[in-house]
């Protein structure tokens, strides 16, 4: 058999790992609201897979058709569309389970026929107060064009008005969440003071339909139904000279409300007649996925879902800690030119970069600054102190990646936001998405000018830090710093020749770079010399690194994998993968961390990075990779590696059936990787403060 055989489809290790987070919401060991807001992260994560990469299955079919080629993609599909079912079938059973459970600790999320008329009535004053002015019904008739305007991945309902001996009319009415809450708390009657009731927006526009439609329409009936469709979130730029990259991407995200779909979902009992002229007015095509599905959809809110009751129904709070290295000096750049500063959010506070770019704003030895911005928070501090920066007269350079998907728009108006203010704003080159997390600020010190550098493996942005395990490295080292500087070059200079002796930078050397770490490893295996690599990944899926993955394990190189997304690699297959183990751990905190270490014989070798092992990483991307070159720094790595190799409570075994199994814990303690990180961390960071004042208290005073 070839290696190809070994290699799982992407598109199907994606539904795995979603079927991980599944897992969560099933875990009884989990806190029920925890558990309700598991469903959300696994319907917003399924809504990302059928507009990226469903789309692109569709896309290669409808290209191989036209090249009159065999199409593997057909196949592939199929087999999508079976997980998908089976996935979404466990989805509705756990969500009953769990409205059962919560019941069961007195919170009920009840629907428009549940309510007693006290309620109902409460509703029907706070719909016409709050809701109605958010409300304009779509006639489906001739002269409307339904995808010009239907928003992707939304949740709309679709209302039939009957009349006897008239044709149904139907209408459509978008869910307005970008305006109101999702999850609406109802009052509770005197005695029931200890019940909780939830009802969601749409079954309070369920109950209300005739203060909508009455008086406008003449109707016996009227019924609503939930519907949702999904739309290929890919596009091309155009290529017309006279427009600015700013003017296209702006074009660009009117083409995507106007693509056509890929995946339409509606309530199982909506009338067969309903369906019927839904997917003729939406051009759903044979090779698109129309599900049945529940009464709601857009299930990506439940994310947000409250916890009106006790503190013990969701996580406890594990609150961020500050770094020793911090703490011990008056301010970030004395710190970080003490020595290199490695932090892990979330477990360390995000607070160390916003004070380093806010002090940096004002510090009068400060020249420039220069940050990629990929995502930011909505009221992002980094770019306030980016303005701030700028009207205190330093250099300012944003290179802001407008192609940062589903962050496109939010991009465009912080791009805007900077211009005005005086900031040099840089797009990079169309076609080359950068992804890497750098910061750069120069000082004058001493007469001279010296840089202070950051590599990330996670964005600049204060809410995923709270809720993204990431490695951030804050360094003086000229050598990295000179390697950083550039890269900003190579960004607005793309064509200009650059070499990176320290950096490993897609796509200059990334692939030649870890192509000889790993072929390192083969020659210390083949000499008798200590060998091995560990990586911790969002997604394995490059079939040459995968391959040359698999010739290391053929020539005795041991191999540990934490993949958190997709692995086309398949472990332990004898002759192939024989000496490669993998899980995916999955729990509280997104775990986004890229980080590559090779034993080297006995002189381990270690970075962290931007990139995942994709081909669009490695070859088309801008991503920066940094070595941890300080001996403490590595051994803090390792230790939290060595912590999540250990888990026996969140960790699962990667293998060729995408079983999802949870690793056995035998006799061993249970472990649970992101608690025992936390308490590793805080018991560093003590010990360091401990270690600093032991040093000040027996050092003796300098005499004059």
């Amino acid at each position: 058999m070839t290696l190809d055989s070994y290699h799982v489809d992407k598109e199907l290790s994606w539904l795995s790992f979603n079927e991980r987070v599944l897992q969560e919401a099933a875990d009884k060991s989990v806190p029920i609201i925890e558990r309700v807001r598991f469903l959300g992260i696994f319907s917003s994560n399924l809504d990302e897979f059928y507009q990226v990469r469903f789309a692109d299955v569709k896309r290669r079919i409808i290209i191989d058709e036209e090249r009159g080629v065999e199409s593997h993609a057909k196949e592939l599909l199929s087999k999508i569309q079976a997980k998908v079912v089976k996935l979404n079938q466990d989805f509705d059973h756990l969500y009953n389970d769990i409205l059962l459970e919560m019941a069961r600790r007195h919170i009920f999320l009840v629907n428009e026929r549940q309510l007693s008329d006290h309620q109902a009535q409460w509703l029907r004053r706070y719909f016409r107060s709050n809701i109605l002015p958010y409300i304009t019904p779509i006639m489906l008739n001739k002269d409307v064009d339904v995808l010009s305007f239907l928003k992707d991945a939304y949740s709309y309902l679709a209302v039939q008005l009957k009349k006897e001996g008239e044709e149904p009319k139907y209408a459509l009415i978008e869910i307005p969440t970008d305006e109101l809450e999702r999850f609406v708390k109802v009052p509770e009657p005197k005695g029931k003071r200890q019940r909780k009731t939830i009802i969601l927006l749409d079954n309070i526009i369920r109950l209300c339909l005739d203060q909508i439609f009455s008086g406008f329409f003449d109707y016996d009936t009227v019924e609503a139904y939930a519907m949702k469709m999904t739309r290929d979130a890919e596009y091309d730029l155009t290529n017309e000279v006279e427009h600015s990259l700013l003017e296209n991407m702006s074009e660009s995200l009117d083409q995507r409300l106007t693509a056509l779909p890929v995946r339409f979902v509606y309530q199982r009992d909506m009338p067969p007649e309903m369906v019927s002229k839904l997917i003729q007015v939406l051009k759903i095509s044979d090779y698109d996925s129309v599900l049945p599905g529940a009464r709601y959809h857009n299930f990506r809110d439940f994310i947000g879902f409250p916890n009106v009751g006790r503190k013990y129904l969701e996580n406890p709070p594990l609150p961020p800690f500050e770094s020793a290295d911090f703490q011990l000096q008056n301010n970030a750049f004395e710190a970080v030119r003490q020595r290199d500063i490695l932090l892990y959010y979330p477990y360390h506070t995000f607070r160390h970069m916003t004070e380093l770019v806010r002090q940096a704003s004002f510090d009068p030895k400060v020249r420039s600054i220069r940050i990629n911005v990929y995502r930011v928070a909505k009221n992002s501090r980094i770019i306030n102190s980016m303005i701030d920066a700028a009207n205190n007269g330093k250099r300012v350079t944003v290179v802001v990646e407008l192609q940062a998907r589903f962050d496109e728009e939010a991009n465009i108006e912080w791009s805007r936001v900077l211009t005005d203010a005086g900031v040099k704003v840089v797009f990079g080159t169309p076609g080359l998405k950068i992804h890497s997390k750098l910061c750069l600020i120069s000082r004058r010190e001493d007469g001279v000018l010296r840089d202070y550098g950051h590599i990330g493996t996670g964005n600049f942005h204060e809410k995923t830090a709270r809720i993204y395990t990431d490695f951030a490295l804050f360094t003086a080292d000229q050598q990295l710093t000179s390697e950083i500087r550039k890269v900003f070059d190579f960004i607005e200079n793309p064509y200009r020749p650059v070499k990176f002796n320290h950096l490993i930078v897609s796509p200059r050397n990334s692939r030649r770079r870890m192509y000889k770490l790993i072929e390192r490893e083969i020659e210390h295996a083949q000499a008798k010399r200590k060998a091995g690599i560990t990586l911790k990944v969002n997604n394995l899926v490059d079939k040459g690194l995968v391959n040359l993955l698999y010739k290391a394990s053929n020539e005795g190189v041991k191999i540990r994998i934490i993949v958190r997304g997709m692995c086309s690699l398949v472990p332990g297959v004898k002759g192939v993968s024989q000496n490669i183990k993998a899980i995916s751990i999955v729990d509280r905190f997104l775990e986004h961390p890229r980080v590559f270490a090779f034993e080297n014989g006995g002189e381990r070798d270690m970075y962290i990075s931007s990139a995942d092992w994709m081909t669009r990483n490695i070859d088309n991307r801008i991503e920066v990779g940094a070595p941890i070159r300080d001996p403490r720094l590595k051994d803090r790595i390792m230790a939290i590696l060595e912590i999540q190799f250990s888990d026996r409570a969140k960790a699962r075994v990667i293998d060729k059936a995408m079983s999802n199994a949870y690793v056995k814990r035998g006799n061993k303690k249970k472990i649970r990787s992101q608690t025992e990180i936390y308490d590793y961390l805080k018991h560093v960071e003590r010990q360091e403060l401990k270690n600093a004042e032991k040093l000040q208290h027996d050092t003796p005073p300098v005499k004059k």
